[in-house]
């Protein structure tokens, strides 16, 4: 299965602010910090906050944040969010599709790849804080 660059987007975002110590991170950080544009982390950000990843803090010295602490956000949460993983295939429109045994295949594959990310934690991608500050140079 390949994810798609929404994912590495928002993974990249969650990885960033977990890292952090404290403090508000900016969209234009993430950006410039990966090389993605800030127009694309925009949705991301919005997307996320939307749906209570992550926090943003309008003002002068507003930012971005986790939500929760790093441990309490899931990654089979985010991955179910961001890749809509309900149906991999439209089998509505296909003529074998009373008889098919693809779709069961399928979904069965589609929730073991997710039970992996359902182990795993922001706080698990971050255990090397130090490294990724120093990395990303985040203060």
């Amino acid at each position: 299965m390949r994810l798609t660059r929404y994912t590495d987007y928002a993974m990249r975002v969650l990885i960033y602010l977990g890292s952090r110590d404290q403090g508000l991170g900016s969209i234009r950080e993430v950006s410039s910090k990966f090389g993605i544009s800030q127009n694309h982390m925009m949705k991301v950000v919005q997307d996320l906050a939307g749906n209570g990843f992550i926090e943003t803090v309008r003002g002068r010295n507003g930012g971005i944040r986790l939500a929760l602490s790093a441990s309490e956000i899931n990654l089979g949460t985010v991955l179910r969010h961001t890749e809509g993983l309900d149906d991999l295939l439209d089998c509505a429109g296909c003529m074998i599709a009373p008889a098919c045994g693809l779709p069961p295949v399928l979904s069965e594959a589609t929730r073991a790849f997710v039970s992996v990310f359902d182990k795993y934690t922001v706080a698990d991608l971050v255990q090397n804080r130090s490294q990724l500050r120093a990395l990303l140079a985040v203060a």
